[in-house]
């Protein structure tokens, strides 16, 4: 994608409404909002300031940078030189222009190669972007690890205060459980709220629904992931991160008793110039139903399921009644788009022990099990398909959980091979009486 074709689309996403728009009575609102995404702290190939800059002029209300390994503090130098080359020597003159000389600290000399840039701090550069009601940074880090199986593990940690080094672990399981553990153990020492999350499961399909389903402390993962070629669809031996959301929660709410995953979409954008598209920012992101913009309630709306998740539909309402069990969604107009809404779910008395799978020559495929067994319910079934703006559902009462998936015709400002439709995503509903009280 050219350059200037990627500035002009960049200037207004369309069909996506700011969050203004959708308020209710009790002052709840939808905040759009993006919790992965990388910058030169880590991998990325922009400074941070211009990062979080293309997502204020995009309409978002909160973004999350989590670089790996990271919180983005200390006095940090980098080589230009190192800098421009990962950018292909696109980012350091825009960072000049847009932010100026007064901002942007270098030393050394250009003329002798020696020159460095400043990679401004978080508690630095939030500041230019930090407005009450409309736009908030919160600090994040990307705890990435591989377990002893060489499985590659990426943990999303929002609202830190302090950085989380890497743990080791003999499973993936057994490092999200640890991780898990320490982060829960500094929200608890610092008072704050802090929303851990598995990046990408199919990414080198590190992740399995086993392990997602057998870590009943973390709720989050996610479903999509806007980086080209990170696996989402799954391939003809591997399952489609939808439906490792539908294996693991069938396990967890049937076997363990325990409440669903709930799933996110973020971008995991590293590239910003327009002239590689792999992980691009603009691809994926939560609408969090909340009363204020600020970490913390964001962060409780997530874990009461509050939230949908979208890589272009725009939902104005989703709402579950408990009294008639009815999941009921309202879909935003989009020009002449057409939607499609698939209820789907597990019923009671769906398989749960599964089998391992093989590849066309028979040998045995390290990834989720195969629960496919004759004359039982099919784990994540289409239960309906309504082709509406406002889609419903009503529970027959043998659904372990239902959720929705929206497709629309038309295609995302910034498609990947994997999706070449606009979607959304709403959160499980309807499993509350068969899970153990929360401790």
């Amino acid at each position: 994608m050219p350059a200037t074709l990627f500035a002009a689309i960049t200037a207004t996403l369309l069909c996506v409404q700011p969050a203004p728009d959708a308020a209710d009575p009790a002052g709840a609102r939808y905040w759009r909002g993006n919790l992965h995404t990388h910058t030169f702290w880590s991998d990325g190939n922009d400074f941070p300031e211009m990062v979080a800059d293309w997502y204020v002029r995009n309409h978002y209300n909160f973004l999350a940078i989590s670089d790996h390994n990271t919180m983005q503090q200390a006095v940090t130098f980098r080589k230009l030189a190192d800098l421009e080359k990962r950018a292909r020597g696109k980012a350091f003159a825009k960072y000049l222009d847009r932010f100026g000389p007064s901002w942007v600290e270098t030393r050394g000399s250009l003329d002798a190669g020696t020159l460095e840039v400043r990679l401004k701090p978080f508690d630095e550069y939030r500041y230019l972007f930090d407005n009450a009601g409309s736009f908030i940074m919160i600090p994040a880090e990307e705890i990435t690890t591989q377990a002893a199986d060489k499985r590659d593990i990426h943990i999303n940690a929002t609202n830190l205060l302090q950085q989380i080094d890497p743990l080791a672990g003999a499973t993936v399981a057994e490092v999200i459980e640890k991780t898990t553990r320490i982060v829960n153990e500094q929200a608890k020492a610092t008072g704050r709220d802090i929303l851990v999350h598995v990046n990408h499961p199919n990414y080198k399909w590190g992740v399995t629904a086993e392990d997602l389903a057998a870590i009943v402390n973390d709720r989050f993962f996610e479903v999509w992931n806007g980086v080209d070629s990170d696996n989402d669809p799954g391939d003809h031996v591997h399952p489609s991160t939808d439906q490792i959301w539908d294996i693991a929660n069938t396990l967890r709410i049937a076997a363990f008793k325990r409440p669903p995953l709930l799933g996110i979409a973020t971008d995991d954008s590293h590239d910003y110039h327009g002239d590689v598209v792999r992980s691009m920012p603009g691809r994926g992101w939560v609408m969090v139903h909340a009363t204020h913009l600020t970490p913390q309630t964001l962060i409780r709306a997530m874990r009461r399921g509050d939230f949908y998740a979208s890589s272009g539909v725009d939902l104005e309402h989703v709402t579950f009644d408990p009294s008639t069990r009815t999941l009921s969604i309202a879909i935003r107009p989009c020009k002449d788009e057409q939607f499609v809404t698939r209820f789907v779910g597990t019923r009671e008395g769906a398989n749960t022990v599964g089998a391992p799978r093989r590849d066309a020559d028979g040998t045995l495929i390290q990834t989720t099990l195969d629960y496919t067994k004759p004359g039982t319910p099919a784990i994540g079934e289409t239960l309906a398909i309504v082709e509406d703006l406002a889609p419903s559902y009503q529970l027959k009462g043998d659904e372990l959980y239902v959720r929705a998936i929206i497709t629309s015709s038309g295609i995302p400002d910034f498609p990947t091979r994997e999706s070449q439709l606009k979607k959304a995503w709403t959160q499980p509903v309807g499993w509350e009486s068969r899970v153990k009280t929360e401790p």
